[in-house]
Order: C-alpha cells, then structure tokens, then sequence
C-alpha cells in the first residue's frame, strides 16, 4: 500500500481538527450529490443519518461564533472529532482499508485539534471571535468540500 492511499483520510482528519462535524456533512452532502466514496459507508447511506450530519455540520458553523462555545480540546469536542474524523477516513480510504483510514484521520485530528485551537485564540486576540470564526469557517468548509469532492467519483 502507498502512503497517498490513506492522504485524503488524514486531510479529513485535519478538517475535523477544526470543525468536527464538518467531514460528515461533506460527505453526507456529496452523497446526496450522488457521489459514491472509496471505501463503504454505511451510517451516511440512511437519510437519517445523512440528514443529521448536514445539520450538525450547520449548526456547528452558528454555535462556534458564541461567546459560550467551549474549546474544541474538551472532551467532548475530542469525541466529536473521534468520531467524524473516523467515520470520514474509513469513507475517503480504499476499499478494505477503511479501519487503517479511520486510524488515520483520528490520529490527525486529535494533536492538531490543539494546534488549530492555538491559531484560533491568537486570532480571536487580534480580530474577534465572530470574525475569526468566519474565517476559519471558510477555509475548513472549502478544505473538506474539496478533499470529498477530489476523492469522490460520480455514481455511474
């Protein structure tokens, strides 16, 4: 196996460092684009759960930019990224790879989680908490949307 195999797992891995729902919801988007993923996915095939991950991914978007947003670092927001960044990597690895892409990205995720939360403060410090957020927003929602789409091919 090459080490580009698993590239798109961790770079998942990295969006969710800084948006946790984000991998999910850009999967769950290009699924309803009628995209298929690398590797099988079975959670983000069910309406339901399709549904949900569009919705926590917007949400997330509105809750960072309050001023009782916790750190990403807490436990919680370290589950979250456990969890997206698992379920996006075994979907963007090659088939039969999957365990070895969701290892990837969570192995990404969890140490840059604090590095992206350091970046963060330093900008919420010189622009604003909304205004940073925005940012960060753009650059982590356009970084997945880009990752799934360049690793997704059209169902045929």
């Amino acid at each position: 196996m090459n080490i580009r195999d698993l590239l798109s797992s961790a770079l998942i891995g990295a969006v969710a460092s800084a948006r946790s729902m984000t991998p999910m919801a850009t999967i769950a988007a290009a699924r309803l684009a009628d995209r298929r993923t690398p590797g099988q996915l079975v959670l983000l095939d069910r309406p339901l759960f399709k549904a949900g991950a569009l919705a926590m991914g917007a949400g997330e978007l509105f809750g960072d930019k309050m001023k009782t947003a916790p750190d990403r670092t807490v436990f919680l927001g370290l589950a979250a990224r456990v969890m997206s960044a698992g379920i996006a990597g075994a979907a963007l690895a090659p088939r039969g790879r999957e365990p070895a892409g969701a290892a990837v990205a969570i192995a990404t995720a969890v140490p840059l989680a604090y590095l992206t939360l350091t970046g963060r403060k330093r900008a919420m410090a010189r622009i604003g908490q909304t205004r940073s957020g925005l940012i960060e927003d753009a650059l982590v929602v356009a970084a997945g949307a880009a990752i799934v789409a360049l690793s997704t091919r059209r169902n045929e």
